[in-house]
């Protein structure tokens, strides 16, 4: 890109054909070409004395502005018009109420894990990606005939070694859950693939999987999971899964048994091809979700409104105002106290440099969290590590009780090293019909 040339006074000019508008944020001049015979873009054109068309904030989003009189057909076609909800957009379905560390390695990852062109950032996500395969594969969850969902999927990195790992399994599907728009995706890597490697751009907590094509047409077992999903997208997946997608498919496929026929034979044939005709697995403990591994991160964004144990909470006599304080008393897990209000300032500064990884929870406000609280002095760093990793395996505690009473065998575990949120949630039907391994 040509530089911009250099003007009298030190300030340099606009680059020759571009907008003469200086943008004082960026200290630069805007870089939009302007309409033929002017000196300015459509975005700044308000600058030109000699255009009497008055500029608006567009109020769709006022991050723009919009002539006048074209604000009717701009709301048309502006791209933060509301759009068209797709079928499986259900509002607020996981949401809850209404009102106010094992270390495993997965060997497909040998490869990336050894190339010295991956940096201290890339190898320590590529670390975590690798133990949270292997205990997938220790749930016995990689293998052919399921659909994985990747929930808060970002690029999709987690998927994409998945789908490595499985080494060209059969009718395996993917799908890539992610509320925001991803820079960098991995998709383009499996587009030519005869499966399916699909991007729903939906919040969590409006996902229902029922109205999902490829889940109504194939009828798979779905495998949830997810790396780093912060705070209560954790619960909403849950309720996604186990409560929304499990519940629904089960009363789905409740139908009257057939009449039965004296004939043992007729009978077991009758059975037989009502089985085939309505695609259900024979198996009698078939469940339509085979398994859930999640990283868990970012406690102290939970929500009560979300929480998936809130019965637990009760059970031990305890309610949305203690919630409170242990979901932010889990900050002191990953800070201490070694932060002081000084210090955290910078850390905005300083987080810049870490911007590009989209994957990384949030931590800069974790450590704002930790600086403000008024028990600073009162307690040693390591007293307050200890209560904030209490605090952490109460809040994930009301997870697994959540999960046990659904018939589920849930666990948690420690998975990695190389993070201080290193905790991995899984769970598999208690009765579960995942294959078991062959000698």
């Amino acid at each position: 890109m040509a530089a911009e040339p250099a003007a009298a006074g030190g300030l340099r000019a606009p680059v020759p054909g571009r907008c003469g508008y200086f943008v004082e944020r960026k200290k630069r001049f805007c870089k939009m070409i302007p309409a033929q015979g002017r000196r300015f873009c459509g975005e700044h054109g308000h600058q030109e004395e000699e255009n009497d068309r008055k500029r608006i904030p567009c109020p769709l989003d006022p991050k723009h502005t919009v002539y006048e009189d074209q604000l009717q057909k701009h709301l048309k076609k502006c791209n933060s018009r509301e759009k068209p909800k797709p079928a499986y957009f259900v509002q607020d379905i996981n949401a809850g109420l209404k009102d106010a560390t094992e270390i495993l390695d997965e060997q497909a990852l040998q490869e990336a894990l050894n190339d010295p062109k991956n940096g201290e950032s890339a190898f320590k996500h590529l670390k975590q990606q690798a133990s949270i395969l292997g205990n997938m594969e220790k749930l016995h969850l990689l293998g052919p005939g399921r659909c994985f969902i990747e929930f808060g999927a970002g690029r999709g990195k987690l998927s994409h070694w998945v789908d490595i790992a499985l080494q060209d399994a059969e009718n395996v599907h993917f799908l890539l859950v992610e509320r925001a728009t991803t820079r960098f995706k991995v998709d383009g890597k499996h587009r030519k693939r005869d499966y399916i490697f699909e991007r729903l751009q939906v919040d969590i907590q409006h996902l229902c999987l029922n109205k999902v094509p490829i889940l109504e047409k194939e009828k798979l077992p779905v495998v949830g999971i997810g790396k780093h999903l912060c705070g209560a997208a954790t619960d909403l997946a849950l309720r996604c899964l186990v409560e929304s997608y499990a519940t629904q498919y089960d009363e789905r496929n409740e139908e009257p048994s057939p009449k039965r026929f004296k004939s043992d034979k007729t009978d077991i044939a009758f059975n037989n091809s009502a089985d085939e005709r309505s695609g259900k697995n024979v198996s009698e403990n078939w469940k339509p979700v085979a398994g859930i591994v999640i990283a868990l991160c970012c406690h102290h964004r939970c929500q009560w409104k979300h929480y998936v144990g809130r019965e637990f909470f009760r059970t031990v006599g305890l309610g949305p105002v203690e919630f409170n304080y242990f979901q932010r008393m889990t900050s002191w897990a990953t800070c201490g106290m070694r932060e002081t209000i000084t210090e955290a300032s910078t850390v905005d500064a300083k987080s810049k440099d870490q911007s590009s990884d989209t994957e990384e929870h949030d931590q800069v406000h974790n450590r704002m969290e930790c600086s403000s609280d008024s028990l600073q002095g009162l307690l040693t760093v390591e007293e307050r590590k200890q209560i904030g990793r209490l605090c952490k395996l109460l809040i994930d505690q009301g997870r697994i009780k959540y999960l046990q009473q659904r018939g589920y065998t849930a666990a948690l575990q420690y998975y990695t090293t190389v993070s201080l949120e290193n905790v991995l949630l899984t769970a598999v039907p208690s009765q579960s019909s995942v294959p078991q391994p062959t000698a």
